[in-house]
């Protein structure tokens, strides 16, 4: 199957939720309004019509297509990230705090003061999983205007990741990769759930786990455990 994918930063209370896409038509007139106005409908309209526009009969959003009520389908989707990221043809990154029409070139600390001074996106611990396992990935400004690819920008994303060009482009498998070194990578990246900056990780590591929710730093001593099972790599007791 063909697809495309999104990879974004979440907005509190901006996102459109699986439930109320497809309950939307069901919808009274001022809740769809409520719905419509917010900046995640957008953003999944102008998501929708790229991909059309570059012939994808299929695209997926985490923020609509994951039915999160379900404990089971949201382990699965969470276990299975890495992968559907990387079988698609493209992923769109959504920099929703890119005003201008190029892709940022120099550290600009005023405009991105919350991110080291780079657009939010590469602050974010379930992106660094998005930037790396997609074959080709396309940046998008906040107007939905095209600013760069991941092969083209490769040796400036490696000045604002400290990921080698060559994993940027080809990808991890095959690289002689220390546990150390992509736990760097993750180092400064934030997620609003602290179980996330274990299980953002999974796919880099070739892991699986179950999710469980509320149990705070316990799932990074998890994921810790499921990399020595795999691995003899000493370099993940620096972490």
């Amino acid at each position: 199957m063909r697809y495309a994918i999104l990879s974004h930063r979440w907005e509190d209370d901006a996102e459109v939720a699986y439930e109320e896409m497809i309950g939307f038509m069901k919808m009274d007139e001022l809740k769809k309004k409520e719905v419509r106005d917010r900046s995640g409908y957008t953003k999944i309209i102008k998501c929708c019509e790229q991909a059309m526009k570059d012939d994808y009969e299929w695209l997926w959003i985490d923020t609509c297509c994951i039915d999160k009520r379900s404990s089971a389908e949201l382990s699965e989707a969470i276990n299975s990230m890495y992968r559907w990221y990387q079988d698609a043809q493209v992923c769109y990154a959504y920099l929703n705090d890119v005003t201008e029409s190029t892709f940022p070139t120099e550290r600009d600390s005023r405009t991105y003061h919350k991110s080291h001074g780079w657009p939010e996106w590469f602050m974010r611990g379930w992106t660094l999983q998005e930037l790396i396992a997609p074959k080709r990935l396309e940046f998008f400004n906040k107007d939905w205007a095209p600013i760069g690819n991941k092969q083209h920008l490769a040796p400036l994303l490696e000045v604002i990741t400290e990921i080698p060009r060559n994993v940027l482009t080809d990808g991890p498998v095959g690289k002689r990769l220390s546990v150390a070194q992509v736990m760097s990578w993750a180092a400064e990246r934030k997620t609003t759930r602290v179980e996330d900056r274990a299980y953002s990780l999974m796919g880099l590591f070739e892991v699986n786990m179950p999710m469980v929710y509320g149990e705070g730093k316990k799932a990074f001593q998890r994921l810790q455990l499921e990399i020595i099972r795999r691995s003899s790599d000493h370099s993940i007791f620096a972490w």
